[in-house]
């Protein structure tokens, strides 16, 4: 960061606390709560205050009334900003925001403010368009994950079956992690403290994500049997999709660790399971989908005998590779 900008920074940041300072309290302002936004979301690019992150967490999980106020300090503060300093820490505060599990929060529905299509102020420098694309690449995913959360109260009036329902929750959630791997540093000038730090919590929530689905894989898995053919049909994408992104988890953490993210070098190597194991779980699918589809209608000509104990072998196999599942397919 250059001298002037540094200092045209800490000018911005002090006229912003003092006119917060000038406000009045009301139902959408807080004079205090705004002062420990502009302090955490600071133009400093090498301090992270996180002493004041801490403060907006504490007031958000003391009372639900705090996050109106936090919604309009924060949401003023990223749509005037043309700082990719300002607008990543934005992002983080945010994101720490949901990991305190408060009613109101997860009931948000979508970010309060936009950042789709970023662009830092300094462009005549042609140094930025790394930080521009990870600005925009993570805004993209906490958008949908405040989305994401939002559904979940939807649940209740939702006529699908179980299944289904669980199944649409598998793919969300691996759109999810999609967004997630596409947050990343692209550009070498981009090995900075307040990068890193950002990359440390996109990290922890690909392990949240990942191990979410590795679980509700299971559930799936277990429950394969009782399911109709087209939810067996899409059973089955859902886990060739886990593959494919099990293989893109290696990836990024190898490039993660090559950049010096601290939270990639403490995460295991994703295991990967064997082609031979997912042809085989591919049989039992097909299987199972067409017993039950055919069950269905009544047209299964097999004699019933010979069904139980088709049933057993492949349920058997199935157990096999649940364990499979269970100890290899997580980070």
């Amino acid at each position: 960061m250059g001298l002037w900008k540094k200092v045209t920074g800490i000018i911005k940041d002090k006229n912003s606390i003092v006119w917060a300072n000038f406000s009045s309290k009301s139902s959408f302002r807080n004079p205090d709560l705004e002062t420990s936004i502009i302090k955490a979301t600071s133009h400093d690019e090498y301090h992270i205050d996180k002493r004041n992150a801490q403060i907006v967490f504490s007031w958000i999980r003391a009372s639900p009334i705090s996050l109106r106020p936090l919604v309009w300090a924060l949401s003023r503060r990223m749509e005037k900003t043309r700082s990719w300093v300002v607008a990543v820490k934005g992002l983080m505060l945010m994101h720490g925001v949901f990991y305190c599990k408060v009613p109101a929060v997860e009931k948000m529905g979508r970010l309060p403010f936009d950042l789709s299509s970023f662009t830092d102020g300094d462009t005549t420098s042609g140094k930025t368009w790394g930080f521009n694309a990870f600005v925009r690449e993570y805004y993209a995913f906490l958008d949908q994950r405040a989305l994401v959360l939002s559904e979940k109260d939807n649940r209740k009036a939702d006529d699908r079956s179980p299944m289904a329902q669980q199944l649409s929750k598998l793919q969300k959630l691996q759109s999810l992690l999609d967004m997630l791997l596409q947050v990343k540093p692209r550009a070498e000038n981009m090995k900075l403290p307040l990068i890193l730090e950002a990359m440390d919590c996109i990290i922890i929530e690909i392990y949240d994500v990942y191990s979410r689905i590795c679980a509700e894989i299971t559930k799936v898995l277990l429950n394969i049997y009782s399911v109709k053919k087209p939810e067996a049909a899409t059973a089955l994408k859902v886990l060739q999709k886990a593959m494919t992104q099990g293989e893109e988890l290696s990836s990024f953490f190898d490039s993660c660790k090559e950049f010096g993210v601290m939270n990639a070098n403490e995460f295991p190597t994703v295991a990967q399971i064997p082609k031979e194991e997912v042809e085989e779980l591919e049989r039992i699918v097909n299987w199972a989908s067409d017993t039950t589809y055919e069950d269905s209608i009544g047209d299964y000509s097999i004699e019933e005998n010979d069904k139980t104990a088709a049933i057993v072998e492949h349920k058997e196999a199935l157990k096999t590779f649940i364990i499979i599942i269970n100890k290899k397919f997580q980070i």
